[in-house]
């Protein structure tokens, strides 16, 4: 948390030296989900740790700074990705997007003037297995851990996914269900054996040259518990 405060304030201020900082916007996120394997990382109140589709395992902040754009100490809870990013940046800069399909969406309104979003599905998958979607404050799960497990959850009363209300609402189990049949349809569930219209190959780079290289004399900044895993 030290290196991070002081990298972030090396930024700012190289930015206020340099007569730009009204003109550049910082995003700041991170990783989901801590491990809770006593390196000191809590997903308290919420259910699940890293590498797992409960809210827990899955939530993270995103920060956005933009003086005399963004409004100071502005809050919203609006459901958005790291897909939504590259469309946001794109509206932002007056660019065009690619020419191709994109999942995201642009997020512009939301950071400058705190605007809602048309409600969506939020998809959650582990590995190829598609295991929970989210529509506005419900949350239907179908597996865990690549097996069977059904629930629906009420976020927004049962933020910590305690509390299986399905039998109460069936009708909203009905419409996730077949929200979860789209996604199926479209991105593939391997789970069912769907192997989804609309998945595309990964992107690609022709002749790719690495940008940065390895210098043995820089002081490198790791995080310990990635210590053994180096190289």
């Amino acid at each position: 948390m030290a290196a991070i405060d002081w990298s972030v304030g090396a930024l700012i201020h190289e930015l206020q030296r340099l007569g730009i900082d009204g003109d550049t916007l910082i995003c700041f996120t991170s990783d989901n989900g801590s491990r809770v394997a006593g390196e000191g990382g809590s997903n308290g109140p919420l259910r699940g740790t890293k590498r797992e589709t409960w809210e827990g395992g899955m939530r993270l902040p995103l920060l956005a700074r933009w003086p005399g754009h963004i409004q100071a100490g502005q809050v919203s809870g609006e459901i958005c990705a790291s897909i939504d990013l590259l469309p946001t940046f794109c509206a932002l800069a007056g660019a065009k997007l690619p020419r191709r399909r994109i999942d995201g969406r642009d997020l512009s309104g939301v950071l400058l003037r705190g605007e809602s979003l048309p409600e969506r599905p939020f998809f959650y998958y582990k590995m190829d297995d598609l295991e929970a979607v989210r529509l506005g404050r419900w949350k239907r799960h179908v597996r865990k851990d690549f097996k069977p497990f059904t629930a629906l959850y009420d976020l927004e009363a049962d933020i910590g996914e305690t509390t299986d209300v399905a039998a109460r609402h069936p009708e909203i189990v009905a419409r996730l269900d077949a929200v979860l049949q789209t996604c199926r349809e479209d991105l593939g569930d391997q789970a069912t054996g769907m192997p989804g219209a609309n998945c595309r190959p990964i992107g690609t780079v022709p002749d790719p040259k690495p940008l940065t290289a390895y210098d043995p004399a820089h002081p490198y900044l790791v995080a310990f518990y990635d210590l053994t895993e180096a190289g």
